[in-house]
């Protein structure tokens, strides 16, 4: 509507239109373009503030009071035109995650008794049975009761292969169910689910300002003050002294207020940061707000928590080292038989192994367990034993050979089990808690940016330097009760400078809260994760830390980057107006198309980076 009353008035005015009519026709275009700008500016100034909105309507009557209508009219369209594209821009962010919203399904089969009822989402109770069909989105976070299924759950942990789901498993709302059907036990309401924290995290944090935003507003205010002031010593000081006519000089001093405006310095900060929580939160990186995202950039040092964190949390087969005339398929055989029907975590893991290598495990005809030593069994009519080296007192001497290389794998924190068959040492199996495949390169990738990494664990020093060793740490505290890694926390922070500390969100909660900044390894729907840290990985997979701080690294320099830009277009524009006489429509060219540089720098450079690590493990596969 402003620009149609321009071109309305421009017609008007060459065709010698009446004085009141193109009076008329200026103040709809003033009123139309300025209206939102004024009243912006009217509710700063009710609070004490004077904002770019404040410099721009004064501009724009500064050019009606000395006849220049036209050019306060398209001051005001530009103006405008630019907090538009800014919104449209910033908003394409934020709907980004809304659209999560969009992961719900409407309805739902629940089953309620004998009867199988189609329900809003809103109506479902925890405790319901939800029907779960092929291909559908799962309204409900829950627990499946019945069925077996391949679930596509990126929209919550960031992680493109589907992870199949049986009896027992957990299942969370948003996510795709696969061809199978599903029967789910409602465990939390539409409003608590998983997904909708992480829409109301991101939000929070969107809204959150980063320090650098928060200076840069308590610096737009007295920078407005001040621009106020120069340009009202401008427009009295040179005709007062003869130096120029009032009206051109007029002209001048609005054209300075207007280019020197710090709307792109003021958007600069916020258009990156947003679009980077946003980048983040749809490749399964939750950041609590912008703080978190800045301080990110700055850590010196990386601690780990190692159980559960670089390491997969639970024993797995080492190493099988085998007696004479014995083949490790042979031994692990008779192993996970006799292990076949024990609860122990050590016979579960032997039993996965033997799984996984597609062994035939024999049942046994007798079993017994011995608490704390292991267990016997009969198998095809031969008693075999599984347990501790150290407290089979009562067994055969071990050959020297597999002693010492008891011994060895010991050093090494490893845990030793002997399998003997009628009381004949048939080998020993090792088992630890492995390192996850994703550590060593993360720790190389943090080394590589002269980041120090390190571990803070409860667990002995020979097993965590046993895992420091695998993933390329050097510095390593061990024996670690939860306040004392608070402490250690504090000794990095004034040894190295900043500190991240990786944890599980749980035992590790003191460690993340005295940390600059607590990075919580857990699967989706953690609650004590998702509450605590300053940053949550919502799927177990280290890699995502290197993706945050890269987020974060670019996030900065594309801050710096807008400022910089921001504060040169002033700088020249200012120059124009006093070296060159810059027009009025010139300088609000320069001010506005710089204002939508910076946002749109801001936006295109960190949306792109999930799809650039795509490609990248794209390519990686491929080769």
């Amino acid at each position: 509507m402003t620009l149609a009353a321009i071109v309305f008035s421009l017609l008007a005015e060459r065709a010698g239109t009446s004085t009141s009519l193109l009076l008329a026709i200026n103040l709809v275009a003033y009123a139309a373009g300025g209206f939102f700008g004024a009243r912006t500016a009217i509710a700063s100034l009710a609070q004490g503030k004077i904002d770019v909105d404040m410099l721009m309507v004064l501009a724009a009557l500064g050019a009606a009071a000395i006849g220049q209508w036209h050019e306060g009219a398209i001051l005001l369209f530009l103006f405008s035109l630019s907090n538009v594209l800014q919104d449209y821009a910033i908003g394409r962010s934020r709907s980004a995650i809304r659209g999560l919203f969009a992961l719900y399904p409407e309805v739902a089969k629940v089953k309620r008794g004998e009867q199988v009822l189609e329900l809003n989402i809103s109506q479902i109770e925890i405790g319901d049975t939800v029907l779960i069909e092929p291909a559908e989105r799962i309204p409900v976070d829950g627990q499946v009761l019945a069925g077996q299924s391949a679930v596509d759950e990126s929209p919550i942990s960031g992680e493109s292969m589907p992870a199949d789901k049986a009896s027992g498993d957990l299942v969370f709302a948003g996510t795709l169910n696969g061809p199978g059907i599903l029967d789910v036990r409602a465990l939390r309401s539409a409003e608590q689910t998983t997904l909708s924290r992480i829409i109301q995290l991101v939000e929070e944090a969107q809204d959150s300002k980063a320090p650098t935003e928060r200076f840069l507003e308590r610096f737009e205010q007295g920078y407005a003050k001040l621009v106020i002031l120069a340009v009202a010593l401008l427009i009295l000081i040179p005709p007062a002294l003869g130096l120029s006519d009032f009206h051109s000089n007029f002209y001048r001093a609005m054209v300075l207020m207007t280019v020197a405006s710090p709307c792109a310095l003021v958007i600069s900060v916020p258009s990156a940061i947003i679009s980077a929580i946003a980048s983040a939160a749809r490749d399964g990186v939750l950041f609590k707000g912008g703080a978190s995202l800045e301080k990110l950039a700055a850590v010196k040092v990386f601690a780990f928590d190692k159980t559960g964190t670089l390491t997969l949390g639970e024993p797995r087969v080492a190493d099988i080292v085998c007696a004479a005339d014995l083949t490790e398929s042979e031994l692990l055989t008779c192993a996970a038989s006799a292990e076949a029907r024990s609860e122990h975590p050590l016979a579960k893991a032997i039993l996965r192994r033997a799984q996984e290598s597609q062994l035939d495990i024999h049942e046994p005809s007798e079993f017994k367990a011995l608490p704390g030593h292991g267990v016997i069994a009969q198998i095809n009519g031969q008693n075999v034993r599984v347990g501790r080296v150290t407290l089979m007192s009562d067994c055969p001497a071990m050959p020297e050979a597999l002693s010492a290389r008891q011994r060895e794998l010991e050093g090494d924190g490893k845990t030793v089990v002997a399998v003997l068959r009628d009381n004949e040492p048939l080998g020993l199996i090792a088992l630890a808690d492995e390192s996850r495949a994703d550590a060593a390169p993360l720790i190389a990738a943090l080394s590589k940016r002269g980041i120090v990494p390190v571990i803070l664990t409860g667990d002995n020093q020979r097993v965590a330097d046993s895992i420091a060793k695998q993933v390329g740490i050097s510095r390593v505290y061990a024996g670690l009760l939860p306040e004392e890694k608070a402490s250690a926390i504090g000794q990095l922070r004034r040894e190295f400078g900043p500190v991240a500390m990786v944890g599980d969100g749980i035992n590790d909660a003191p460690a993340l809260a005295m940390a600059d900044i607590g990075i919580a390894m857990g699967v989706a729907g953690t609650d004590v994760a998702l509450e605590t840290a300053d940053v949550v990985l919502m799927g177990d997979r280290l890699e995502r830390i290197a993706d945050a701080l890269r987020l974060s690294v670019r996030a900065r320099r594309v801050v710096w980057q807008n400022i910089a830009f921001s504060l040169a277009v002033i700088a020249l524009l200012t120059v124009g107006v006093f070296a060159v006489n810059l027009p009025l429509p010139m300088g609000v060219l320069g001010h506005e198309g710089s204002t939508v540089i910076v946002v749109m720098n801001g936006l295109l450079s960190l949306l792109a980076l999930p799809e650039l690590r795509r490609r990248q493990l794209a390519r990686a596969r491929d080769a």
